[in-house]
């Protein structure tokens, strides 16, 4: 075992470590064919003589630096970073929000979901808007088509019929190419697969205080049965 030539021994990691990535000029990147032994003066030439040949490798430990940052960053994003349209057409910073817990949900006015989720989303920000609680609406006309109305008739219908006091903002989509920013984070932070589709009306999101997605509901799933978790969060 002591006589195993060295350039055997490294040849597999060495060859693995290098691929995906431009390959240095082979006659300066040469790792000499020797016997290696415990505690031999080999040793010690064999490290200086990879240290002096890895000067040729290009900045990969750069590169991974930097992947890193970017990854981190990716990760640390959270719903504070967004800025919406209210249903009024105004910018509103997500931001304004940090602190609580938070039910985003896309809404519709025609959809046979529409008066059993209004209707308990309503009683639930009445129950807790106190306690640190906000339900962010988004009304979405991709489901069927039931949404087609404008603003102001989706307002009026929420207000009016369902006594709707929470944040509803602009119309958006949630899926596809013009899917909104909120959305496209709110996806990718909670789902089977990154960018994993809304599936139909009133699917929705739990965020925590950290403006963190910690839980995602379908459609069928109603805004009773999440109310445990909502008072987990709002306890925490």
């Amino acid at each position: 075992m002591a006589s195993m030539a060295f350039s055997t021994a490294f040849h597999t990691p060495l060859h693995d470590f290098t691929q995906g990535i431009a390959k240095p000029n082979s006659s300066a990147f040469t790792v000499p064919s020797i016997k290696t032994s415990v505690g031999s003066s080999k040793s010690a030439f064999l490290q200086r003589s990879f240290r002096e040949n890895s000067s040729n490798f290009p900045a990969f430990p750069l590169k991974s630096r930097s992947f890193g940052v970017y990854a981190r960053a990716t990760t640390e994003k959270t719903i504070y970073d967004f800025t919406v349209k209210d249903i009024d057409g105004k910018d509103v910073s997500l931001s304004k929000f940090k602190g609580k817990v938070l039910l985003v949900v896309n809404v519709a006015s025609k959809c046979g979901l529409t008066s059993s989720n209004y209707s308990e989303l309503s009683h639930i920000y009445e129950k807790y808007k106190t306690q640190g609680f906000e339900i962010l609406a988004f009304p979405c006309n991709q489901f069927g088509g039931q949404e087609p109305g404008s603003n102001p008739e989706i307002k009026q219908f929420a207000c009016t019929r369902f006594k709707a006091e929470f944040p509803i903002f602009d119309k958006v989509d949630v899926n596809g190419p013009n899917t909104a920013p909120v959305y496209q984070f709110l996806k990718s932070s909670k789902g089977g697969f990154i960018g994993d589709l809304v599936k139909w009306n009133f699917e929705k999101f739990l965020v925590d205080k950290n403006g963190k997605v910690v839980e995602r509901y379908p459609p069928t799933t109603s805004p009773f049965q999440i109310e445990k978790d909502i008072q987990r969060l709002l306890a925490a």
